[in-house]
């Protein structure tokens, strides 16, 4: 493999792993900040892709992202709605909403599981025409991306900040003391639930716009990564401001997608890469535990050996 090749990958990597992480950003809202395990989130996905695309091939480019937020919001307050209103446990409200969301996806898709977007004008070649005949003409996709994440990263790092952020993140917290302090934490939580999703549908739209195509199962298995990267970027940055921690999740989600790609180089069956996301979920997730049991583990080898030598 050349130079060129590599960098190439790194680049693809790079991509896929900004994207992504605008639904990792969603999970951190809604499970770092509120507490609450969106499992909507595979389908809120696809909604996104799937409105993006309809919208995009309809002659809107532009007009698919705010569509792709919105529909993302609805999927949200429909989640939000099941548990604050309906009396749904919260995992199962997802679950609820995720297998509604797949008949709304094949609708929006006109009763089809494949849209072809190799003719449509997108956000990513709207940029690439802007851009013609200069270096970063390439770049386009990269671009959009750095800038949709910097956009969501400084959004939440002010919106975390204001009066009713700061009520999000204490229902999380504590809901029993947001509401003994006249706050609503079913409002709360569907601001909270509305918001994290508008990312996640964000991040369906422009993936499916890189990709020009949309399939039914684009969203498959999304929350499962969104998940192991969000705990790898903890392992980057677990302690400090809000900016920091969600700089750190968009690096634990570039790190996945490099490992993930790093894997499809070894010409892995594409019925083994579920696997590898099984794979680093269960290494995000042990790994800090492990990692605090090693030396209690190193002290019981110790004494072993030292009862072996008596």
């Amino acid at each position: 493999m050349d130079l060129n090749s590599i960098l190439n990958l790194g680049e693809n990597a790079l991509q896929l792993g900004l994207i992504s992480s605008l639904t990792v950003l969603a999970l951190f809202l809604s499970y770092s900040m509120l507490n609450v395990c969106d499992l909507s989130t595979d389908g809120c996905f696809t909604l996104g892709a799937t409105v993006g695309a309809a919208v995009a091939i309809s002659g809107h480019p532009l007009l698919s992202i705010p569509a792709a937020m919105l529909a993302g919001v609805l999927s949200g307050f429909v989640t939000a709605l099941l548990q604050t209103k309906m009396g749904v446990d919260s995992l199962l409200a997802g679950i609820i909403v995720n297998t509604g969301l797949y008949s709304v996806n094949i609708a929006v898709m006109g009763n089809s599981s494949l849209l072809n977007m190799n003719t449509t004008k997108t956000v990513f070649t709207q940029l690439k025409s802007i851009l013609e005949g200069t270096p970063l003409e390439q770049h386009n996709v990269l671009i959009v991306s750095v800038i949709a994440v910097a956009l969501v990263v400084i959004f939440l790092s002010i919106f975390l900040k204001t009066k009713l952020g700061l009520a999000i993140r204490a229902t999380g917290y504590n809901p029993d003391m947001v509401r003994s302090s006249s706050i609503d934490p079913a409002f709360t939580t569907i601001i909270g639930l509305c918001i994290s999703n508008s990312f996640t549908g964000l991040s369906g739209c422009l993936l499916a716009q890189s990709q020009k195509s949309v399939n039914i199962d684009i969203g498959t298995g999304m929350v499962t990564i969104a998940l192991a990267s969000l705990l790898i970027g903890g392992v980057f940055v677990s302690k400090g401001k809000i900016p920091a921690k969600a700089v750190g999740v968009v690096l634990g989600s570039i790190v996945f997608r490099v490992v993930y790609t790093v894997a499809l180089r070894f010409d892995m069956p594409a019925s083994m890469l579920k696997l590898v996301s099984s794979v680093i979920v269960v290494i995000a997730i042990s790994g800090p535990y492990l990692k605090s049991k090693y030396p209690e583990f190193k002290r019981q080898l110790s004494h072993k050996h030292s009862k072996e030598a008596a």
